[in-house]
C-alpha cells in the first residue's frame, strides 16, 4: 500500500476518527472562532443544520405578504434560559416578523451601548419565544442569538445557551469549544470533541486535545501526518510543532502572530510560554486572562473591559481591585489606590474618611467608563451615610446609577433645576420638571406622553416587539451621538411595551454618563 494510502488508516488508529476534508475558514459572523470542526457534507440526523453567516440585509417594518412555515416540528430557535415571566417579554416575540429580517436585526453591530441596553441586550438574546411563522426549524436564529452573545464578551451565558441546544451540530459546537477555551475549561471542550461521533475535528483541534489527553506521541503522529497530507498550512505547523516539543525549538523565533487570532492559537501560544495579549482582541478573549494564570494586571484590565459591556459581575472587579496592595503607579494603579482608599472609608463608616476620598474613587472609574459597576457595589452603602457636599452630590447621582435609583431619589430633595429633572425620570414623573438641557428636552417628551411613532405601530400592530426592542436600542444609540430624535423615539416605545424600568435607566444614563464616542 502507498505511503499516502496508509496515512488515514494510521491516523484513524491513533485518535479513533476518521479523516476529516480539508479545513476552511470558517464562514461565521465571528470571524475569530477557532476552525475546530469541518463542516460534514450532510448533517447528522436529529441535528439542526444551522446557517454559519447571519445576512447583513435588513428589510422594513412590514413583512413580505407570503410566509411559509415548518409545522409541527420542533425549532432550536425556542430554546431560551429566562421565561416570559422572568424577562417581561411576550412568549410570541418575533411575531409575525421573517426569519431572515429578524436574523439580520439580531446580527447589527451595536457598539458602545448604554449599560441599561446592553444588559437588555442579553435579556433578549435569552428569552425563551416562538420562532417567527416562516422559520425553517434549523436553528438559524439561536445561531444568531449566540453569535450576539459572542460578540459581546458574554461567554457565560452563550454557555448557558449552548448547553441548552441539540448536541452534534458542528457550528454549535465551534462555539462552545472555543468559549471552553477562554473560560479555562477546555478539558470539558476535548471531553465533547471525543463524545460526539458524528463531529468531524480538525487537525489543530484534534492535535490540541489529543495532547492535552497526555498522549503526545498519538498527537505527534497525528500532526506529521497533517504535515504529509497538507492538512495544516505552514503557519498552523509552526506553532503546532512548537505546542508539541517546544524545547526543541528553544532559541528560535517565536512562530509568527496569525492574522486572525482564534482561540485555540491563542491558547497554543500561552502554553509554549508566550502569551498574547488580549487588549486589542475581540472582547471574548479578554475571559482567558481572568484566570490565575495571568497577571494581576491583565486579570484587572480584562476585568475592566468586561464589566464595562456589563458580561460579569461587579463583584469580579472588586475582588481583583482589592487583592493586594499596587505596586506602581498611573494607569490602572491609580484607579486601584483610589479605589482601595474609597472601599478602606467606606467599611469603616467613616463619613470624613469617605467624603475625602468619594471624589478621587468617582473620577477615576468616570475616566474608566466604570461608574455603573461601581454604583451597583456602592449605592447602598452610601446612602446610609450623611454626605454633603461635594461627596453628597456624587453619591445621589452614583446611587440614580444603580438598582435602587427610584428609592434614592424619592429620599432626596432636590437642589437644583438639573436634580429636579433627574428626580423626576427616576420617579418617572416628570410633571412640572425643567429639561436643563438639549438631551433632556430629548428625553422628556418621552415620559410625559409615550404613543409610539408610525414605524413603531406597525411593529406593534404585527406582535414584531422583539425586532421593535432591537430597533430602540439602534435608535438610542444613535442618539447617543446627536440624533436625538431617536432618543425619544426609541425610549418612548420601551414605555410603550411595558419595559418603563429600562427606559428610566436608560434616561437617567443618558443624563448622567459622558457617551459621545
Amino acid at each position: 500500500m502507498p505511503i499516502r494510502a496508509a496515512l488515514p488508516l494510521i491516523l484513524v488508529m491513533a485518535t479513533g476518527a476518521a479523516l476529516p476534508a480539508r479545513a476552511q475558514d470558517p464562514l461565521s459572523a465571528i470571524d475569530w472562532l477557532s476552525s475546530s470542526v469541518a463542516t460534514p457534507a450532510g448533517a447528522a440526523v436529529g441535528a439542526p443544520a444551522l446557517p454559519a453567516e447571519a445576512p447583513v440585509t435588513s428589510g422594513g417594518a412590514l413583512p413580505q405578504d407570503v410566509a411559509v412555515s415548518v409545522l409541527d416540528a420542533p425549532s432550536p430557535d425556542a430554546i431560551g434560559l429566562l421565561s416570559p415571566a422572568t424577562s417581561g417579554l411576550p412568549r410570541d416575540l418575533w411575531g409575525m416578523g421573517l426569519e431572515e429580517e429578524v436574523r439580520s436585526a439580531i446580527a447589527s453591530e451595536r457598539n458602545d451601548l448604554l449599560p441599561a441596553l446592553q444588559s437588555l441586550t442579553i435579556t433578549l438574546m435569552l428569552a425563551e419565544a416562538a420562532p417567527p411563522p416562516d422559520s425553517s426549524g434549523k436553528g438559524a436564529l439561536l445561531l444568531a442569538r449566540i453569535d450576539r452573545l459572542l460578540s459581546m464578551g458574554a461567554l457565560d451565558q452563550a454557555a448557558e445557551l449552548l448547553e441548552a441546544a441539540p448536541a452534534g451540530d458542528p457550528e454549535l459546537f465551534r462555539r462552545a469549544f472555543d468559549v471552553a477555551l477562554l473560560t479555562g475549561n477546555e478539558e470539558r471542550g476535548c471531553e465533547m470533541m471525543r463524545a460526539t461521533p458524528n463531529l468531524a475535528p480538525t487537525f489543530p483541534a484534534r492535535i490540541f486535545c489529543v495532547a492535552r489527553s497526555g498522549d503526545w506521541n498519538a498527537a505527534a503522529l497525528t500532526l506529521r501526518t497533517a504535515q504529509a497530507l497538507g492538512y495544516v498550512t505552514e503557519e498552523e505547523d509552526s506553532l503546532l510543532s512548537r505546542f508539541l516539543d517546544p524545547d526543541l525549538y528553544e532559541g528560535d523565533a517565536l512562530p509568527p502572530i496569525p492574522a486572525r487570532m482564534t482561540p485555540l492559537a491563542w491558547r497554543m501560544f500561552e502554553a509554549i510560554g508566550e502569551p498574547q495579549s488580549t487588549m486589542t482582541l475581540p472582547l471574548a478573549f479578554a475571559h482567558a486572562e481572568l484566570r490565575d494564570t495571568a497577571g494581576w494586571k491583565s486579570q484587572i484590565e480584562s476585568a475592566e473591559r468586561l464589566a464595562r459591556a456589563g458580561v460579569i459581575a461587579p463583584n469580579v472587579l472588586l475582588g481583583l481591585y482589592t487583592e493586594r496592595l499596587p505596586a506602581a503607579s498611573g494607569g490602572v494603579w491609580d484607579r486601584v489606590d483610589a479605589f482601595q482608599r474609597f472601599e478602606t472609608a467606606l467599611r469603616a463608616g467613616d463619613p470624613g474618611a469617605v467624603a475625602q476620598s468619594l471624589p478621587a474613587a468617582w473620577a477615576r472609574m468616570t475616566e474608566a467608563e466604570l461608574e455603573v459597576p461601581f454604583a451597583t457595589l456602592f449605592a447602598e452603602d452610601l446612602s446610609r451615610l450623611p454626605l454633603t457636599g461635594q461627596a453628597g452630590k456624587i453619591a445621589f447621582e452614583l446611587g440614580l446609577l444603580s438598582p435602587r435609583y427610584e428609592a434614592i431619589a424619592k429620599a432626596r430633595k432636590a437642589e437644583s433645576t438639573r436634580e429636579a429633572f433627574l428626580i423626576g425620570l427616576a420617579t418617572g414623573s416628570l410633571s412640572g420638571a425643567i429639561p436643563p438641557d438639549t438631551l433632556g428636552r430629548a428625553i422628556a417628551p418621552a415620559f410625559l406622553r409615550s404613543e409610539p411613532t408610525a414605524e413603531f405601530a406597525a411593529l406593534i400592530e404585527q406582535r414584531r416587539i422583539g425586532e421593535g426592542i432591537l430597533l430602540a436600542i439602534e435608535k438610542i444609540g444613535r442618539g447617543v451621538q446627536g440624533d436625538l430624535s431617536g432618543v425619544t423615539e426609541g425610549l418612548a416605545f420601551l414605555r410603550h411595551i411595558g419595559l418603563e424600568d429600562t427606559a428610566r435607566q436608560t434616561a437617567l444614563e443618558l443624563m448622567l454618563l459622558e457617551r459621545r464616542g
